[in-house]
């Protein structure tokens, strides 16, 4: 029987790092956690479980990411937020991979709960994930903070039944927060790709956006909560690419 190691990367995540750390125990046989210098109680709440708890600088998304399962003991990784918990029927999918690990990783769907709505459609569900994995088969790629786990050979994956259950944001201004920080950090990822801000861009892709996400994917019957999802997601990309406009102007200007 293989054995498991948990990762996750942390910073002030008190509200919810209980949860996570203790769906994971009897699951996984180590708990590490990377934590960039918290100032709320993550760390003492962490230490109360049997956990390696080591801090890091923030590198970035996915390079945190792949930091921390460097520290991993275990060959075999469970990846999660600290703002997420695995659920009962995918705790006991992990028990029974653990005696028959066939693939290089395995994917799980995350369950998103939205101002304290559980959010069944739209582009957040079922947010198909690819979170337990072996070392060195893969690893986080994307842009940031859009990461993903990549597998070197794709065709080498699996499916486990079970949620990842993510409490993602309390309230709407939590997400207008958060859409301002991503959007930023994507915007200087894009420019750092050399994608460009052209006016289509700007006009076409939130249009698609939201269109996609509240009519082909079904948002609009998760209410208003889905509504609102869908105009984010849409000003998401708006905001991207206007501060794409924004850093290749100034960069052009120091020439």
């Amino acid at each position: 029987m293989i054995k498991l190691s948990g990762v996750i990367i942390t910073y002030n995540e008190e509200r919810k790092i209980e949860e996570c750390l203790a769906s994971l125990q009897g699951v996984v046989d180590e708990i590490v956690v990377v934590d960039s210098f918290s100032t709320d109680k993550t760390e003492e709440i962490c230490k109360k479980y049997d956990v390696k708890f080591v801090k890091q600088k923030f590198l970035g998304y996915k390079e945190q990411k792949n930091f921390v399962i460097e520290q991993a003991s275990y060959d075999h990784i469970v990846s999660l937020d600290g703002d997420e918990a695995l659920s009962p029927e995918l705790q006991k999918s992990l028990l029974a991979l653990k005696s028959n690990w066939v693939h290089d990783g395995y994917y799980m769907n995350r369950y998103n709960n939205f101002c304290g709505q559980w959010i069944k459609h739209s582009d957040w569900y079922p947010d198909k994930k690819l979170r337990a994995f072996k070392k060195g088969k893969g690893e986080w790629k994307g842009i940031n903070p859009h990461d993903s786990y990549k597998l070197y050979n794709p065709k080498s994956s699996g499916k486990l039944k079970g949620d990842i259950l993510h409490w993602n944001y309390p309230t709407y201004s939590a997400y207008n927060s958060q859409i301002e920080k991503f959007s930023t950090i994507s915007a200087h990822s894009y420019y750092e790709l050399g994608k460009k801000a052209t006016l289509w861009k700007i006009l076409f892709n939130p249009t698609w956006a939201f269109f996609k996400a509240y009519f082909l994917r079904l948002g609009f019957l998760d209410g208003l909560n889905g509504f609102v999802i869908c105009v984010q997601t849409a000003n998401l990309t708006f905001l991207k690419y206007i501060k794409l406009r924004e850093i290749i102007k100034s960069e052009t200007q120091k020439e």
